[in-house]
């Protein structure tokens, strides 16, 4: 009789704390639109953090949807997520979801792109900065002509704070005349038809007379260079986000520069954070914490900004090194006698 009823208290304590106390605890994660290789990095990297601390890892997609996303942010709360990791697909949309977390008491970070809102938690890279740094690539190898700038996509913040960062360069030449503005162009989507499809339009209305493009980011720099390549035309071009395409475009001497954020530190110090805040961490007590207000409304956030690094042709073998990506990738199809020394 004692074993039976050891056995069953037993049992009983399973049946009331096999869901509540053991459950494993929830990390949710919405991406805007994962379709984008790059993405595909950060989750892992973020998943391995996650994971290793213990939590699960959920994720939805919302493949360029607002409607979606909010929908996405609804069920992951749903879901049982203790904090959530939002890269909005609009900045401005998205906020009825993230006002939804906040009233169940879920701390959100905005991954990369600014969600403006003193309750989020904002991780990216220092957006600035990184148009400094292209600007002052293209600067370097072209201090005179006419100049095109390939924006980003309108709706994302980001777009304006590199534009911000390119003018705080470019600007003293622009006002001297040495530089003339002759195209500038939003990119929606961020999508590389669209830049090529603006490219190629500002070409026309100029004659072919460009000569240079700073490009917001790596598949807006494609688009470009495909547009200048059908013309027979090589200039400087910008570009961000260290994709394996711009690193070749980079060694074989069609891009300038990719300005590097590694994604994989991104979606490491987005999980930390995350799971710091889901713990009841005070978000200004997150390390490494600075208080943001560059946004439009100016709003003070918590934030973390990570440094960009600016990867030319001269420092090529900073990314091989560092195992972001390999030789063979970034040297492929380099004419030897004008290969990097990376390629060589």
């Amino acid at each position: 009789m004692k074993l039976k009823t050891l056995l069953a208290v037993s049992v009983a304590a399973c049946t009331i704390f096999g869901g509540t106390a053991f459950a494993q605890k929830i990390i949710g994660v919405s991406w805007s639109n994962f379709q984008e290789e790059r993405w595909k990095t950060d989750e892992a990297a973020m998943k391995s953090v996650i994971e290793s601390m213990g939590y699960k890892y959920i994720s939805a997609d919302a493949q360029s949807s607002n409607e979606k996303q909010i929908a996405d942010i609804e069920s992951l709360i749903t879901r049982g997520a203790e904090a959530l990791i939002v890269l909005a697909w609009d900045s401005a949309a998205v906020l009825p979801g993230v006002n939804k977390a906040k009233a169940e008491g879920i701390p959100v970070v905005g991954y990369d792109r600014l969600i403006e809102d003193p309750g989020v938690f904002y991780l990216t890279f220092d957006n600035k900065e990184v148009g400094r740094l292209q600007a002052r690539e293209v600067f370097k190898k072209q201090p005179k002509g006419n100049y095109v700038f390939i924006k980003g996509y309108s709706a994302d913040p980001n777009a304006d704070f590199l534009h911000a960062g390119q003018l705080e360069v470019l600007k003293p030449a622009i006002d001297k005349g040495d530089i003339k503005v002759v195209g500038e162009q939003y990119t929606d989507g961020w999508k590389p038809e669209v830049a090529q499809a603006n490219m190629e339009q500002i070409l026309t209305a100029n004659n072919n007379k460009v000569d240079a493009v700073v490009a917001s980011n790596d598949g807006t720099a494609g688009g470009a260079i495909a547009a200048l390549t059908a013309q027979g035309m090589v200039v400087p071009v910008s570009g961000q986000d260290g994709d394996f395409a711009a690193l070749n475009r980079v060694a074989r001497g069609l891009q300038t520069v990719s300005v590097w954020k590694d994604a994989r530190e991104l979606g490491k110090n987005a999980a930390q954070i995350a799971i710091e805040l889901a713990k009841g961490k005070a978000m200004d007590k997150i390390p490494g914490h600075v208080v943001f207000a560059d946004g439009p409304k100016k709003v003070k956030m918590h934030s973390v900004l990570l440094k960009p690094i600016p990867i030319t042709a001269d420092n090529l073998d900073v990314v091989i090194k560092a195992g972001w990506v390999k030789k063979e990738v970034v040297c492929q199809g380099v004419d030897a006698q004008k290969a990097p020394a990376a390629c060589k």
